[in-house]
Order: structure tokens, then C-alpha cells, then sequence
């Protein structure tokens, strides 16, 4: 019985653990989530701030070819939770100098498994780069 009851406080507190590593990864308010991804013109490195439900600020460093997107270059952001049929508004980004921009606004609407899409427009012609994150609170 001791046994039982050892292994069973244990896990418990393995399974804290665990939960309180991925909310501090992804769900903290002072820990930004870094994301990147490619699609066939251009390469986008994210970061997340914070990575939550709510209002979020996305910078975004926006590349082609290993250059920084050029002066000009449109990019926006959706996401969409794919298990529930959610999708939220597409929120355009603000340049700040050639191949950086922020985008804030409210990206995710729920806690879970979410798709993160940024749409740029560009000298090397349009793209999309899609991302996965996970989401908490």
C-alpha cells in the first residue's frame, strides 16, 4: 500500500512538473514563445509576447533568401484551431524597418493546438508560412 501510494504522489508530481514546464514555456507573460518557419519565397522567425489567450504582440523578422524582406513588403498574421473549426480575423503587421515587423492583437481566442499563418507579400512574391503552437490560458 505504501508502494501505491509513493508511486501515486509520484506522478502527481511528475504530471506538475510537466505542466508547469509547457505553461512556462508557451503561457507565461514574461517569456516569449519563438517560433520559426519557411515557405517557398521567404523564412519568418516569430516571437510571441505573450503566447496566450488574449491580446498578443507578434515580432516578426521576415526574410528571403537569408535577406531581410525588402522596404515595402506586406505581411499579416491568422490563426486558426483546426480540431474546433475556430478561426480568428487576420491582423496586418506594421513595418518597423526593412524585414522586421509587429503585429498585436487577439491571435488566439482559446487555450489548445493552433495554427498561426503569416502572409507576406513581397519583391520575392507571395507566401504563406504556417506554424503550430500550442496555447495556454
Amino acid at each position: 500500500m505504501k508502494r501505491a501510494r509513493l508511486l501515486l504522489v509520484l506522478l502527481v508530481l511528475a504530471a506538475t512538473v510537466g505542466v508547469l514546464r509547457v505553461v512556462g514555456a508557451v503561457g507565461s507573460d514574461s517569456a516569449p514563445a519563438r517560433l520559426t518557419g519557411s515557405g517557398e519565397r521567404y523564412a519568418v522567425s516569430i516571437a510571441l509576447v505573450p503566447a496566450r489567450t488574449g491580446v498578443v504582440e507578434a515580432d516578426l523578422d521576415v526574410a528571403s533568401g537569408g535577406v531581410p524582406a525588402a522596404a515595402g513588403t506586406v505581411v499579416s498574421l491568422s490563426a486558426a484551431m483546426p480540431s474546433m473549426g475556430h478561426a480568428m480575423p487576420e491582423i496586418a503587421a506594421e513595418p518597423e524597418r526593412p524585414g522586421r515587423f509587429r503585429a498585436r492583437g487577439e491571435f488566439f481566442a482559446m487555450p489548445g493546438a493552433w495554427e498561426l499563418t503569416i502572409r507576406i507579400h513581397g519583391a520575392a512574391g507571395a507566401d504563406a508560412v504556417t506554424i503550430g503552437i500550442s496555447v495556454q490560458r
